[in-house]
């Protein structure tokens, strides 16, 4: 498969998501509280994306997939998307754009806090994702900063329990996930030799 076209099918399954919310939203498919559904749509999304963002360079190294490197900054410029609609279902339809309200949310209600935190972690991510910024900050400071990515992640997976008062499977989940995915970076980094830490590394330019 060309470079080209895989970034084309990673693309548009991206965005189908988006496309299916959409249609729910425009044919009313979305229950009695539609606010509710595209809020929690979106955050989901937003916490899929960063898993999978987080998931790409083990996945490359166990499995040879080295064409997936060529995707990452894609997929995770995706969960900035949808953290950005998250955050606008709130201030925008929750609290209509009244920012005294919403900082009074944060300061009172801790799982705002935390997915604020999570989203703000996020910023810096999307801001440098361009070749060029890649030049200006240097390769090294560049995957310094892109670290970001484990808390932020870790931030929405703790906004996503904090949130949810009786099943707690699915936040649990993506816990354990993350816990694995994490786990496997420190053993690559730390045990003295394996596999994937003696292959090649790949440029982060896509």
């Amino acid at each position: 498969m060309s470079q080209p076209f895989f970034k084309l099918v990673v693309f548009i399954n991206a965005v189908i998501p988006l496309a299916l919310l959409l249609s729910d939203l425009y044919r009313k498919r979305v229950g009695p509280n539609p606010l509710d559904f595209a809020t929690r749509t979106t955050g989901m999304l937003t916490l899929i994306f960063l898993c999978l963002t987080v998931a790409i360079t083990p996945l490359r190294q166990i499995f040879k997939l080295n064409s997936l490197i060529k995707v990452r900054r894609m997929v995770g410029l995706f969960a900035f998307f949808y953290g950005t609609l998250h955050l606008l279902t709130y201030v925008w339809f929750d609290r209509l754009f009244n920012i005294f309200s919403v900082a009074q949310d944060v300061v009172r209600r801790p799982f705002i806090l935390v997915g604020m935190t999570a989203f703000l972690l996020m910023v810096p991510l999307a801001i440098t994702s361009t070749n060029k910024m890649i030049k200006r900050l240097g390769g090294k400071r560049w995957n310094q900063l892109h670290r970001l990515v484990y808390l932020a992640a870790i931030a929405g997976a703790i906004h996503f329990w904090m949130l949810v008062k009786s099943d707690i499977r699915l936040p649990l989940t993506f816990g354990f996930i993350l816990l694995f995915l994490l786990g496997y970076r420190l053993l690559v980094k730390y045990l003295p030799s394996t596999p994937a830490k003696t292959a090649a590394s790949l440029s982060i330019k896509e």
